[in-house]
């Protein structure tokens, strides 16, 4: 190679195809906003907050991180635990038998996670190297609901049922947990992929726990 001709930018900067799709959807969706205006999604949100904070308070063994009363200024994203229930084991059920996702971890945000589970730096080494070693199955963290403006009361009322039933232990299903990824999955769900994309030999690191009380 003797030479090379640059383009001028931002073409220098796009390698391969431009996302044309993607940056149409992003205009609408631009625009969307504009006509809903942030300030009445704001305040959808913090309506929705307060409906479900003042339900969950209510629920027995559930745990609230973070604020809990004048959610003005709060985002829209709701983290808890439940008891001493695994935060994955948590967000499995839901996903399992309610059908609603939620995300569960720290959340990239391990140091403040950490913090609010009030994890001593001892139990925070012995974590670190059991995770190292290629055990996660004990890593902490919490469960977060996540709002948006085009959730509802509806949605929450689903959502605070299920968990209602999760925190007295009213689950059907047996889960199991992969100690190298340390993800929840119900007992007898394998979904098919493809050998060249699996990341583990089936059943590799897995171990049989956490049935429900019903079963």
């Amino acid at each position: 190679l003797d030479e090379v001709h640059w383009s001028g930018p931002p073409d220098k900067d796009e390698a391969g195809s431009p996302n044309v799709v993607g940056a149409i959807a992003l205009a609408k969706a631009v625009t969307v906003l504009e006509e809903v205006g942030m300030e009445a999604i704001a305040a959808h949100e913090t309506e929705l907050m307060e409906y479900a904070y003042a339900k969950m308070k209510k629920i027995r063994g559930v745990v609230l991180y973070g604020p809990t009363d004048n959610l003005k200024n709060k985002v829209g994203a709701i983290p808890f635990n439940v008891g001493s229930m695994h935060n994955g084991l948590v967000a499995a059920i839901f996903g399992s038998e309610g059908g609603i996702g939620l995300r569960n971890g720290c959340f990239c945000a391990h140091p403040y996670v950490k913090r609010m589970l009030k994890i001593s730096p001892e139990e925070d080494r012995r974590l670190t190297a059991e995770m190292v070693s290629g055990n996660k199955a004990d890593m902490p963290g919490l469960v977060r609901a996540s709002l948006g403006c085009y959730s509802n009361e509806e949605d929450l009322d689903l959502f605070i049922e299920m968990l209602g039933r999760i925190a007295k232990g009213d689950y059907r299903g047996k889960y199991v947990i992969n100690r190298a990824t340390g993800i929840f999955s119900a007992a007898g769900f394998a979904p098919e992929i493809p050998a060249n994309l699996a990341l583990y030999e089936p059943g590799q690191h897995v171990v049989d726990r956490f049935p429900s009380e019903a079963s």
